[in-house]
């Protein structure tokens, strides 16, 4: 193919397309999604890898393949290690309660510095310094982020309450 390519054209035609076809192959709709925009994610860190490509699909079809393919293997070495015994299946996720799902549902509307700030302070149950350091910003900076949060959280999810009574 000469020239660049219309990326977004090409999502547009395509990713369904390969969504179904992953889709086939993995068996798991989510896996299909991920692989395929995980092919789309490395074509635009690096769009000149498509030139000179005669079918780009094709070669995002490859692309999302292998990355289909080298989740499975490590889905499988990760479960092989379970079931030996030498790793042990916790549940990982926390229930899902309908306020929990509020909560993360919420948490999405903040802008990502304050959501960031947020999770780290009061879901990870960091100390606002190691927050301040693992954001690359000032103490201050972070409680000011914090308290934004809080308040944004406060009135959306007391809005949601009302809403639901």
């Amino acid at each position: 193919m000469d020239g660049d390519v219309d990326l977004h054209e090409l999502y547009r035609v395509a990713a369904p397309r390969l969504t179904a076809q992953m889709f086939g192959l993995t068996g798991d709709y989510a896996e299909a999604q991920d692989a395929v925009h995980e092919a789309f994610a490395r074509v635009l860190a690096r769009p000149a890898r498509l030139r000179g490509v005669d079918n780009p699909e094709a070669w995002l079809r490859t692309v999302a393949m292998n990355v289909a393919r080298s989740r499975h293997r490590r889905r499988a070495l990760f479960d092989r290690l379970v079931r030996t015994g030498r790793l042990p299946r916790d549940e990982v996720a926390p229930p899902l309660s309908p306020d929990h799902v509020a909560l993360v549902a919420e948490l999405q509307t903040l802008p990502r510095v304050v959501r960031e700030a947020v999770v780290l302070h009061y879901i990870a149950d960091q100390p606002v310094a190691e927050v301040a350091s693992a954001l690359g910003c000032s103490v201050e900076a972070v409680k000011t982020r914090l308290l934004r949060g809080r308040r944004a959280l406060a009135v959306a999810l007391t809005d949601r309450e009302a809403t639901r009574a």
